[in-house]
């Protein structure tokens, strides 16, 4: 069977040795007994994924004729033929399991507020993503690349930004560079403030980024904490901690 279209804006990943370096990039397996990959395509990670015996890969595709090729390749994988946005975990297994892929430009955002919601129960999560979500994700503060994913996931994750990819690497080749990450779950099970308000706080300070946080957040201040020196930095200063103290500040 002759591989599937490329249609939908899908670029496939055609450097073998990208697919293998996110595969092996795979290191806390004892803490999870699944892999969901997040639309395989023509399986180039797949075949990677399949080959450790530390887990078991699944595949979550909605491309019909993806669908048809990987069950003809790769017949011992289940395909769900399922978006990963609307997946029940518990559907799969009740235990842990990891996230990997050469995620959909287009979606990955909503992806990693997916691994966001079920973070409790996705331990580690490796992937690529075009290069400034990735740079975003990992970024530190004191960038103006860092923002609200940054925050929240770091509040959770320890996160490496592990290489770039060119455009040459793919059939067709992207307009953008690919970069990929890797996300370890950290041991914060509790933040220490009310987690919902914590990310009212960063929301609400991010879309007002240039301003100091006494202006972005002044529906919530009080005179004195309009006083404070806390609130008369950017969010792009703060790291996890000040705005867990700024939440309990605010929200008790």
């Amino acid at each position: 069977m002759v591989k599937p279209k490329k249609h939908l804006g899908q670029h496939f990943l055609i450097d073998d040795s990208i697919s293998f370096n996110i595969a092996k990039a795979l290191k806390n397996t004892d803490n999870y007994s699944h892999v969901i990959e997040v639309g395989p395509g023509t399986g180039a990670l797949t075949k990677h994924l399949l080959a450790n015996e530390n887990y078991t890969t699944i595949a979550a595709e909605i491309d019909r004729e993806s669908v048809v090729y990987l069950k003809q390749h790769y017949p011992q994988l289940k395909v769900i033929e399922e978006s990963f946005l609307g997946l029940d975990f518990d559907k799969i297994t009740d235990g842990n399991l990891a996230v990997a892929g050469n995620f959909p430009y287009n979606i990955s955002t909503q992806i990693l507020f997916k691994v966001y919601e079920e973070k409790h129960r996705v331990p580690e999560v490796v992937g690529m993503f075009q290069k400034e979500v990735a740079e975003r994700v990992a970024e530190k503060p004191g960038s103006k690349k860092y923002g609200i994913l940054s925050v929240l996931l770091q509040a959770f994750y320890d996160i490496d930004y592990l290489f770039t990819v060119e455009p040459e690497a793919f059939e067709p080749p992207p307009k953008v560079r690919s970069g990929v990450i890797r996300m370890v779950r950290n041991n914060i099970t509790d933040l220490g403030c009310d987690e919902s308000k914590f990310k009212v706080v960063i929301k609400t300070a991010f879309n007002q980024r240039r301003k100091m946080l006494r202006s972005s957040l002044k529906p919530f201040l009080n005179d004195e904490q309009k006083a404070m020196d806390l609130f008369t930095k950017r969010p792009e200063q703060l790291g996890v901690p000040e705005f867990i103290e700024i939440t309990n500040l605010l929200f008790g």
